[in-house]
């Protein structure tokens, strides 16, 4: 609904490819910001916009998961998230946050505020849903935004779909009241936690020398980048798979297209002892591409 083609609208490098395959149908010009380990870098940021303001172009949104980065983990510092809204509040740039995942941090002092309670000029939109803190399954999403543009959302919605299905809705708005969503959290998170834990030490053991990992504060995944740039992991994906293992192929997190030597791993759904196992055979697949 916001998107025109050749409208400008700024990313996080690397971000939710699901996200950037959404915004291509519309044929937008993406820019892509890099990250770190606090979050979208808004010095960077600031600089691209007054970079294309000056050129006489107009940034229509920027798109950002501030918590709990998909797919790198990280999350946006208090002070990153109030100088990325002053910089869309100086040059009436919308934002739209996806938060799917700030339920599950894991590490104390973690800034979580999400942008939206920050806003005081309706010109951030919020979104989340169950499908990460209930099930998978029920893929029902909210929104939260500015009163004018949730109805032209509203009236996309229905004409794209009808409606959501009234059963999931009853299903989700049980669940809420008897405290199965909050239970289901408190339990995910333990998990999740662990897990998380036995991949990184799983990578500082097996992999290969040079690599480079995020160190996820929360979500369900962490981004590897190899040492060299001459390796495409989308050719590294069928020999992993060959030996049991399966990874996303960092590329399609890239607007810029980079990220070639770069993957997403899951930590959520294998087993603890799988996921060391998985590591290991990685590692050595890797290795034998680089020698």
């Amino acid at each position: 609904m916001l998107i025109n083609n050749e409208d400008i609208v700024i990313v996080e490098l690397p971000t939710y490819l699901a996200a950037l395959n959404a915004f291509r149908l519309y044929r937008p010009s993406l820019v892509g910001v890099p990250i770190d380990d606090n979050g979208m870098r808004t010095d960077v940021l600031e600089q691209e916009v007054k970079r294309m303001v000056k050129g006489g172009k107009r940034v229509k949104l920027i798109y950002t998961i501030p918590v709990a980065h998909n797919p790198a983990g990280v999350t946006l510092s208090i002070e990153r998230k109030k100088h990325l809204l002053e910089i869309a509040s100086e040059h009436d740039i919308l934002v739209i946050e996806d938060d799917p995942y700030s339920h599950f941090v894991y590490d104390e002092g973690v800034d979580v505020t999400p942008l939206k309670t920050l806003d005081k000029e309706g010109r951030v939109v919020y979104l989340s849903t169950l499908s990460k803190i209930l099930a998978p399954g029920l893929r029902i999403g909210w929104i939260a935004g500015n009163k004018i543009l949730i109805e032209v959302f509203e009236r996309a919605k229905q004409s794209t779909d009808l409606h959501t299905s009234t059963l999931c809705q009853f299903i989700a708005v049980e669940a809420i009241k008897r405290g199965l969503v909050d239970r289901t959290i408190e339990k995910a998170r333990i998990v999740y936690k662990r897990k998380r834990d036995v991949m990184l030490a799983a990578l500082e053991k097996y992999m290969v020398k040079g690599s480079w990992w995020s160190k996820p504060i929360g979500g369900l995944f962490l981004m590897l980048r190899l040492p060299s740039n001459e390796i495409d992991t989308r050719e590294l994906l069928p020999k992993a798979v060959e030996a049991g293992v399966a990874f996303v192929p960092g590329a399609a997190f890239y607007a810029d297209g980079s990220g070639k030597n770069t993957m997403r791993l899951n930590f959520s759904f294998p087993r603890p002892e799988e996921i060391e196992i998985g590591i290991k055979i990685l590692s050595e697949i890797i290795k034998k591409k680089l020698s």
